[in-house]
């Protein structure tokens, strides 16, 4: 077997060994929870042949804290499907606007690198493109955890920014646009057929702030797909070999969604119905001026306090999304 034959087998084996333990998880939680509804039954009896306020009391905080707990367990049931429980792969782009576009991306990657730090999440860039001035024009970085994808696939869309602009010497109102696409990570062998003749490899040199390593060779790696035209790339790994694997992951993942969209507009066609299958829409505004207020426009959720969001706050959209709440 070969050294990356080995390191790919091992990372199935502990995509596997993951999987166990999350669903070992899942059992001892509802095991628990079982339990717990048990003892608050007893404690409710209790309270009642002995009239005590003190035992009503504690039920009642008992109480409060198992309906959290079934809420969570609620929203773990839904994330059934298929590629719900994989790592997320998020890509961003700067709309129409330059500097101000691109420093709302920059703001983008640390709201949702703050999500993910709040629920023990690792985030790794994959591939980012600095602003001209300030900010960032494109981003790729992966999202590890359980039921990362599932979590984070509410996120897909336009996201709109209205607020002052810091880089305006007059300070007028900006309006800016940010595209976020979500992809789940899946092995390159899953569902996913890549023929090597289908693939141009390039390499060149990496860019970045200087080092031993860095700009000295060309180990950042870009792959174009020639039936599709799709392009991907990465230069933050230590290596060439782990730029390309980590590429390879990032088309797969594309591939398998424009799977996903043929399906989806060949069920739409059969229904009948005239359904766009686009890149994205606007799915959220952030307005920081002449009001404070985030709103979703799917679900209709509104928060008014933008900056609790953009530290990472985004339970409730994400919650609203899945459970399927609209306006």
């Amino acid at each position: 077997m070969t050294r990356e034959g080995f390191w790919e087998e091992q990372a199935r084996a502990q995509e596997v060994t993951q999987t166990v333990t999350n669903l070992k998880e899942r059992i001892t939680s509802f095991n628990e929870l079982d339990a717990a509804l048990e003892d608050l039954g007893i404690l409710i009896d209790l309270g009642e042949e002995e009239d005590e306020d003190g035992l009503v009391e504690e039920a009642t905080v008992v109480l409060g804290d198992l309906n959290c707990r079934v809420a969570d367990m609620e929203l773990q049931v839904m994330f059934s499907g298929p590629h719900d429980a994989c790592n997320a792969i998020v890509s961003m782009h700067a709309g129409a606007g330059g500097t101000e576009a691109q420093d709302w991306v920059e703001m983008l990657l640390r709201m949702f690198t703050r999500w993910a730090e709040n629920h023990h999440f690792k985030v790794s860039i994959m591939d980012m493109l600095p602003g001209d001035e300030a900010g960032v024009k494109s981003v790729t970085f992966s999202v590890a955890g359980p039921n990362a994808y599932g979590y984070l696939k509410s996120e897909k869309g336009v996201h709109r920014l209205v607020r002052i602009s810091p880089f305006d010497a007059a300070g007028r109102r900006h309006t800016s646009f940010a595209s976020v696409d979500v992809l789940p990570e899946v092995q390159e062998d899953v569902e996913v057929q890549i023929a090597p003749e289908d693939l141009r490899i390039d390499t060149y040199r990496s860019g970045g702030a200087g080092g031993q390593h860095v700009n000295k060779t060309d180990s950042a790696v870009r792959i174009t797909h020639l039936p599709t035209g799709i392009v991907v790339q990465c230069q933050n790994e230590r290596s060439q070999i782990s730029n390309r694997n980590t590429a390879m992951k990032v088309l797969t993942a594309k591939l398998m969604d424009l799977e996903m969209q043929k399906k989806e507009a060949e069920l739409a066609q059969m229904r009948g119905e005239n359904k766009e299958i686009a890149w994205g829409s606007q799915i959220r505004s952030y307005v920081f001026h002449p009001y404070s207020l985030v709103k979703d426009h799917r679900t209709g959720v509104e928060i008014g306090n933008v900056d609790a969001v953009m530290d990472g706050e985004l339970d409730e959209f994400i919650t609203a999304y899945l459970f399927g709440v609209r306006p």
